[in-house]
């Protein structure tokens, strides 16, 4: 690759990034200021900076932080750079949840990074359960157009008393849209911002298949340009918060990340159609009686078997001539999907 060619694709992706940044017209927070430790002891590990965290997973325990306040609604996102190499049976995953409030009736939005065997790629999770709704979970499934491996990319959960919006960078993947149909599985109750790495061994990677091999420990995942935006509310004074809090909610629908252009919807369809793995409102095996909130459309179940799981398994491969070419020091493996 020339100089010239170089320096003219970093200048592309640099505007990408910029691009990225400004259209989803987030601040961002520095870690202490908006999150606390979980669980993990010396495996959470802040930035010199204090805008960062690294959580690490290792043979003794995982980690993870959690927002030091509930929200009643709003957005929150973090650029995420998974662990590389060999990652089968480990899960790093972004969340929102009140189960440590409401045990048996808890909501939950979740970004799920599911980990993979050395040359296959990691996959993405989303769950949304509502009113303790696990039994009938609302589950997808992705893989990525990029090597998250990499460099980090931003996750983002956008929450309204209306609808969710789950975003990769600036392009929405999934959006659910509040309906009398959904009933109390629509999440509603105030929740926290969560962030974990741990070992799914017994579920994460072929059902169970492949465990976490702690010979390729720590297993490291970067998280930066957190963002909590939304109502700050007392779970004992809810009442209070509520009605305070319906103003932030009106705000929070008419920022330029709650609008659904037809320039994002095109985006959405279209990553919807190249990268979803399983869509749980075609899986008749489990529920034989499709959701009533499930949209069907014909032409997209259609690529879908009778389990919810394509018919068409993309993976990310690198062309004969990339495989030749000796990798620059520090490259790390690419991944593909099990």
């Amino acid at each position: 690759m020339t100089a010239a060619l170089s320096i003219a694709t970093a200048v592309v992706m640099l505007s990408c990034i910029v691009t990225a940044a400004v259209a989803l017209n987030v601040t961002t927070l520095p870690f202490d200021e908006g999150f606390c430790h979980l669980f993990g002891d010396d495996n959470l590990v802040r930035s010199p900076d204090g805008r960062s965290a690294r959580l690490i997973l290792n043979r003794y325990s995982g980690s993870g932080f959690i927002s030091n306040d509930l929200y009643d609604h709003g957005f929150f996102s973090a650029s995420i750079k998974l662990p590389s190499d060999y990652t089968a049976g480990v899960v790093v995953a972004f969340y929102t949840s009140n189960g440590d409030i409401f045990e048996k009736t808890h909501d939950e939005l979740d970004f799920e990074f599911l980990g993979n065997t050395r040359g296959r790629e990691w996959r993405i999770q989303t769950n949304v359960y509502g009113n303790g709704s696990t039994s009938r979970g609302r589950e997808e499934r992705y893989v990525l157009p990029f090597d998250p491996t990499v460099e980090a990319h931003r996750y983002s959960i956008l929450w309204t008393s209306d609808f969710i919006i789950f975003y990769i960078d600036d392009t929405p993947i999934r959006e659910v849209v509040r309906s009398d149909a959904m009933g109390g599985d629509y999440p509603s109750k105030p929740m926290s911002v969560y962030a974990t790495i741990w070992d799914g061994s017994t579920w994460a990677t072929g059902n169970g298949k492949y465990k976490v091999n702690y010979k390729y420990a720590p297993f490291v995942s970067d998280f930066s340009d957190l963002v909590l935006r939304g109502c700050r509310v007392d779970p004992i004074q809810q009442p209070d918060s509520a009605r305070r809090c319906a103003e932030a909610n009106e705000d929070l629908l008419t920022a330029d990340f709650a609008v659904m252009t037809p320039k994002k919807r095109a985006a959405m369809r279209r990553f919807r159609e190249r990268y979803m793995t399983y869509a749980f409102c075609y899986d008749t095996n489990r529920y034989p009686l499709t959701f009533p909130d499930c949209d069907v459309i014909p032409s997209e179940q259609s690529r879908f078997f009778e389990w919810g799981e394509t018919k068409y398994p993309r993976e990310r491969r690198r062309s004969r001539r990339q495989i030749r070419k000796p990798p620059r020091a520090g490259d790390p493996k690419r991944e593909a999907d099990v």
